[in-house]
């Protein structure tokens, strides 16, 4: 019986030389792995008290939408600015190589809602402790922040601290 993360490819030195990349597409292109990730997903959300989902670009967004519909919660998602059509709010956010900006709708979270921030892979935290600020700006409560994988080594996790972070894998190193 394979687990999940038999799954995801694995390629060294990308995008630089002593990084491993994993790799979530090959996750999502095999029925199994797919299921097993949206199963991990789900058993790290079951008990917790949510009122909507909200999903990093891209692949937050193809995991995002398949719990949204299967916990009947809304799905928000966070987007590179541009890409939304009403009034939205944002933010800037450091990335391993840089900075970037996320926004969302600004009438996505209601003051008081219980919010889970869905991505698929945890390296420095970035982009969902930036996404965690537009959650509260907007008077919305975090309750739990799940990842597909983890990249241990890079301490995405110390951004995140105060907040309930789960990952269904965890690798040691970057």
């Amino acid at each position: 019986m394979k687990k999940l993360e038999d799954y995801v490819r694995c390629i060294p030195d990308f995008p630089e030389k002593g990084i491993m990349f994993r790799d979530v597409t090959t996750v999502l292109q095999d029925a199994d792995g797919f299921q097993m990730a949206v199963d991990a997903y789900r058993k790290m959300l079951e008990g917790v008290d949510f009122d909507v989902i909200v999903g990093a670009e891209a692949r937050g967004f193809i995991f995002g939408a398949v719990l949204s519909y299967l916990f009947n919660k809304p799905f928000i998602p966070a987007r590179k600015p541009g890409k939304l059509p009403c009034e939205t709010i944002s933010t800037e956010y450091e990335l391993e190589y840089g900075t970037a900006r996320i926004e969302i709708h600004k009438d996505s979270v209601k003051p008081g809602q219980k919010v889970v921030i869905i991505d698929d892979l945890i390296a420095t935290g970035g982009t969902v402790e930036a996404i965690a600020r537009l959650v509260k700006e907007l008077k919305g409560e975090v309750v739990k922040i799940v990842f597909l994988m983890e990249l241990a080594g890079l301490n995405g996790r110390d951004r995140l601290k105060g907040y309930d972070v789960d990952s269904a894998i965890v690798y040691e190193g970057k």
